[in-house]
C-alpha cells in the first residue's frame, strides 16, 4: 500500500489560497527542493522543522528524525495543510507542509523510489509471514473485505488485526493500519479512522463503516477504508 502520510490540503480562507500561489515550488512533485533548517521542534511521532528556501520561510513536518539547525535537507513531494493543530506542541500552524521523505543528500528520484518500493515489499512480506490472526467472531478478514468490497460498502464490519502503523491527530482523527495475514487486490493492510488510541504492535478488534473509493481531496483516494471505527 502506498506509503504516505494521510494528509489533506484544505483551503480555508482566501489569504491561505494566496499564500499557496505565492510559493508554488514547494508543492512541485518533480523538482527537488533544497532547504536549510532554522528551528526544530520534536514530538513523539513527528519532527517539525522551520526551514528556508530561496528567501522563503515555512514549516515542514516529517516522521520523527534527527536534525540540527543549519542542516541542508532535500525533498521532492509535500502536501500543504492550513490551520493544522499539533496537540503535543499546543500550537496551530497557519501553514505547514507534510513531507513523505526527506534526505540529507540530493535525491535521485527514480532510484530512491525503487529503493523505497523494494524495502516496503520486504517489510510487508516479513509482516505477512509473522502475522496470522483469525477473524473476530461475526467479523471479516482483511482479504475477505478486499475480495467482496462492494457487498460490504456502507455496511458495518468487524476486523481483528495487528496495528502496523498509526498516524495521530490528522483531520481530528487517528489513522490506524491493521494487518491480519490475509491480502486482497495486492494490498495487505487496511486503514481505519478512529478516535481510539492504539499502539503499533497491539492486536485489536475494530468495528466501523466500510467505504470504497473514499476521496479526501488533493488526490488522496482510498479504494477501501473503515471509518468511525471503535474498539470491541
Amino acid at each position: 500500500m502506498r506509503i504516505t502520510f494521510l494528509i489533506i490540503c484544505f483551503v480555508l480562507t482566501i489569504s491561505c489560497e494566496n499564500k499557496k500561489k505565492d510559493y508554488s515550488p514547494v508543492k512541485n512533485e518533480i523538482a527537488q527542493n533544497e532547504v536549510v533548517v532554522k528551528e526544530i521542534q520534536q514530538t513523539s511521532g513527528y519532527t517539525y522543522l522551520l526551514v528556508t528556501e530561496s528567501g522563503q520561510e515555512f514549516w515542514l513536518a516529517v516522521t520523527k528524525t534527527d536534525a540540527k539547525e543549519g542542516d541542508k535537507l532535500y525533498f521532492t513531494q509535500a502536501m500543504e495543510m492550513s490551520n493544522f493543530e499539533s496537540k503535543e506542541l499546543n500550537r496551530v500552524f497557519d501553514r505547514i507542509f507534510f513531507v513523505d521523505q526527506i534526505s540529507k543528500e540530493p535525491i535521485d528520484a527514480e532510484s530512491k523510489k525503487a529503493e523505497v518500493i523494494s524495502k516496503r515489499k520486504m517489510e510487508i512480506q516479513r509482516m505477512l509471514d509473522s502475522i496470522k490472526i483469525s477473524p473476530a467472531e461475526g467479523g471479516q478478514s482483511i482479504g475477505e473485505l478486499y475480495a467482496n468490497s462492494k457487498d460490504f460498502n456502507k455496511k458495518k464490519v468487524r476486523v481483528r488485526g495487528q496495528v502496523v502503523k498509526v498516524n495521530k491527530d490528522i483531520m481530528d482523527r487517528n489513522w490506524v493500519h491493521l494487518m491480519d495475514g490475509t491480502t486482497g487486490e495486492s494490498r495487505s493492510d487496511l486503514t481505519f479512522t478512529t478516535q481510539e488510541n492504539v499502539q503499533v504492535g497491539d492486536t485489536v478488534v475494530f468495528e466501523g463503516i466500510l467505504a470504497i473509493d473514499r476521496e479526501f481531496g488533493a488526490g488522496y483516494v482510498y479504494p477501501l477504508i473503515v471509518e468511525e471505527a471503535v474498539l470491541r
